[in-house]
């Protein structure tokens, strides 16, 4: 995998560093639906309080993890960082509607896109050259996404699917846009993007009437999980391709419906079984690919 080429120079240390933080960061945002369903308010308070909570934790972070300062950090970032958060805002808010509205399985299917998306915009927009081996893998996610859809289908509502392709392209256009200014804050980008969520839902919520529950579960959603997930993804795109880190984030796609088995008791079907384990075995072919191929 060795043609996508703004990072066929780098050591092979860095690109397995690039795609450790895309793992992590997906294992972590496969949590989101655990959190977004046990907090048993709306959609718009959902999205509230994970803007909120992110708005609060990343300047703290920021502080702690950039010399530049907030300041600096914020101003060297110019405009991208702007966009980068409003198009957090459209990812995190695609994804909680989502979710809300159709089988945790089918959001993630459809999040499964995003590689071939992303692969799109930074054929387009960046001039990368997408290798054999990205188009192969990209083709076999996408047979594992047929399979699943195939035992699916009955289980949402366009409505929720609909959503569901707004965030796959939000995201993929995000990480196309910090492969091209590396320059921005991924720290600053998600704490503008949770204050811009924040704002954008505040009309539509009554704070004053959730529980003590509520405020507990997206706190450790929107302070913790949720920010650092967006984060690590974000961060691997100095080290992979944007469509090597989408590639990556598809063990959402696995490990999303397996939580949702685990707390919910949504069962997934035999297809879609046999679909996440032909997306999980091309992730993984792909990345140890990838990686020796630098060595």
């Amino acid at each position: 995998m060795s043609n996508i080429t703004r990072n066929s120079s780098l050591p092979v240390s860095k690109r397995a560093k690039g795609f450790a933080l895309a793992v992590a960061g997906a294992m972590l945002m496969s949590l989101d639906p655990i959190f977004i369903r046990y907090a048993q308010v709306s959609s718009f308070d959902t999205a509230f309080l994970f803007g909120l909570f992110s708005a609060v934790s990343m300047p703290l972070v920021l502080k702690l993890n950039d010399n530049r300062g907030i300041k600096k950090a914020v101003q060297s970032s110019g405009w991208p960082l702007l966009v980068a958060g409003l198009l957090m805002v459209g990812s995190a808010s695609g994804l909680i509607f989502s979710v809300k509205n159709t089988s945790i399985a089918n959001t993630f299917i459809i999040l499964s896109t995003t590689p071939a998306i992303a692969a799109i915009f930074s054929r387009l927009w960046l001039k990368e050259h997408i290798s054999k081996a990205t188009m192969v893998a990209i083709f076999g996610v996408m047979i594992g996404i047929a399979t699943v859809v195939s035992g699916s289908m009955s289980t949402g509502t366009w409505f929720g699917d609909l959503l569901a392709m707004f965030s796959v392209i939000c995201l993929s256009f995000m990480f196309t846009l910090l492969r091209k200014y590396q320059n921005v804050s991924r720290l600053a980008a998600v704490g503008i993007g949770g204050m811009l969520l924040a704002l954008v839902m505040l009309p539509f919520t009554v704070p004053s009437a959730y529980s003590m529950e509520t405020w507990l579960i997206m706190a450790l959603m929107g302070l913790i999980t949720a920010p650092a997930g967006r984060v690590l993804s974000m961060v691997s795109t100095r080290y992979i391709t944007a469509p090597e880190v989408s590639m990556t984030l598809m063990l959402e796609t696995v490990l999303a419906p397996i939580w949702a088995l685990t707390f919910f008791h949504e069962i997934p079907a035999n297809a879609s079984i046999a679909g996440g384990a032909i997306i999980l075995a091309t992730i993984f072919l792909y990345t140890k690919f990838a990686l020796s191929n630098h060595q």
